[in-house]
């Protein structure tokens, strides 16, 4: 091909022959034919040997992005209409019915620094890179053709951008794109700000962790008391709850859990809490914004009369939680009597059968990994103090930097501080809309943990 090149250099490491899409300007020993930023070259092995096509940006430390292992002229709209079929088929198949799901996770979909997620009929695009911002027509165009939407709405305001040179921008690309959408997410409504809402309006990544904590949302009600009894109605048996004075328990929740859900943003755990037979739910999170956006989902989905909101700060809460039941267990302790009526001088004090934690990202950059692992063991030891003896604490980080056995290595040092024994029942990733190319460490970023929460002193 007459087209520009970049030749490796020898004694790289053989990342790219391994599947990884970045090169990086270290790697790259000279250039070749004075590539336009933005435009595609070739890229070359020392030897001078063809390994993979990709668009090149030298103000970028990723100064070239691989869009195929063959020779590519051109991304023109018949590029992108052919990856964009591949991009459906693979969500078709296997998130099947739902109408909102991240439908091109870039490097993952061979589709580098582009971003596409789906909302009904509304299309939400980050354009991330140089290469990609100048494909926006015929990203666009292959969009419609592939998708047919009613709307395709940019939200390429994030500061990644500026790594390659790029100014923010955000607004309407094709179509009509209403600032809210209403979307379904296993069986439960959910209303997305497409312009507003944090990154593109809605995280699909926790899609099957969020159905996977459906197991721990009833099987509580022998802990209050309440057991089956058997009795004749109209002359025929059935089973009826009651409770330790023997009456009937109305209440159609009596097995469910308590939940607490922190960093909840649109309150989508809680969602889920209550879907799967949750007691009663408190939905916390620092933003009133956010905290606002759930309400409007939980009423949306008919789950009011069973949730509690609360704009606070986590970290804050979460101490003030473990405090209050320290100080609790304090005056059961006592050895002479407690004037009960008095406030505990901490507050709070509560308890619940499961304690869901998952955070923004801590760990931005490689360097914050130690401020983000003290985060994650602050957050992790004072919720699993919170836990119910046998409850379940269910944690995640999206910090791609802080890796998998840091991760668990931070959890159990914070049960260690705690005097704890966790059992690991469930650990995940990010879902199928999310796919991740093996050899590529970055796409790796999701953790996500179920552990069931023992006391020493109860074993």
């Amino acid at each position: 091909m007459n087209m520009p090149s970049v030749i490796l250099d020898r004694s790289r490491k053989k990342r790219l022959e391994q599947g990884h899409p970045w090169v990086f300007k270290s790697e790259i020993a000279s250039v070749e034919g004075n590539p336009v930023p933005g435009e595609l070259v070739q890229v070359l092995n020392h030897q001078g040997r063809f390994l993979a096509t990709g668009y090149y940006n030298p103000k970028s430390q990723i100064t070239v992005r691989v869009v195929s292992y063959q020779p590519l002229e051109k991304m023109d709209r018949n590029f992108f209409v052919s990856r964009f079929q591949d991009c459906k088929r693979h969500r078709e198949r296997f998130i099947g019915e739902e109408n909102a799901y991240r439908l091109v996770y870039g490097e993952a979909d061979f589709l580098p620094g582009l971003i596409v997620d789906r909302f009904s009929d509304v299309l939400v695009v980050q354009l991330l890179t140089l290469g990609m911002e100048q494909c926006r027509d015929s990203i666009v165009e292959a969009l419609v053709e592939v998708m047919n939407p009613a709307g395709i709405y940019e939200r390429s305001d994030v500061s990644v951008r500026e790594l390659e040179g790029l100014e923010q921008r955000k607004g309407i690309l094709y179509g009509e794109c209403p600032r809210h959408v209403i979307v379904t997410e296993n069986g439960l409504k959910i209303k997305v700000d497409i312009v507003e809402g944090q990154k593109t309006g809605y995280f699909f990544d926790q899609r099957e962790n969020r159905a996977s904590i459906k197991p721990l949302m009833t099987g509580w009600g022998t802990r209050s008391g309440i057991k089956l009894q058997e009795v004749e109605r109209d002359g025929q048996l059935e089973q009826i709850p009651v409770n330790k004075s023997g009456k009937e328990v109305t209440f159609p929740y009596w097995d469910g859990a308590t939940v607490l859900e922190c960093f909840s943003h649109t309150g989508s755990f809680t969602l889920h809490a209550c879907k799967y037979g949750a007691k009663k739910v408190t939905c916390l999170d620092i933003s009133e914004h956010a905290i606002n956006s759930a309400r409007e989902n939980v009423e949306l989905n008919g789950f009011l009369d069973r949730v509690e909101f609360v704009v606070d700060d986590a970290f804050h809460y979460l101490r003030s939680q473990v405090k209050g039941k320290e100080e609790r267990e304090v005056r059961a302790k006592a050895d002479h009597k407690v004037d009960t009526s008095k406030p505990l001088t901490a507050g709070g004090g509560r308890t619940w059968d499961v304690v869901i934690l998952d955070p923004p990202a801590f760990a931005k950059t490689k360097g914050a990994v130690k401020g983000a692992c003290r985060g994650y063991k602050d957050i992790n030891l004072h919720g699993m103090k919170l836990v119910n003896e046998g409850g379940y604490l269910v944690t995640a980080s999206c910090s791609y930097h802080m890796r998998p056995d840091l991760f668990l290595e931070t959890i159990r040092e914070a049960a260690r501080d705690a005097g704890k024994i966790l059992r690991l029942v469930e650990w995940r990733a990010a879902g199928k809309d999310h796919p991740q190319i093996l050899g590529v460490e970055e796409g790796h970023y999701l953790k996500f943990a179920v552990f069931e929460v023992r006391s020493k002193q109860a074993l």
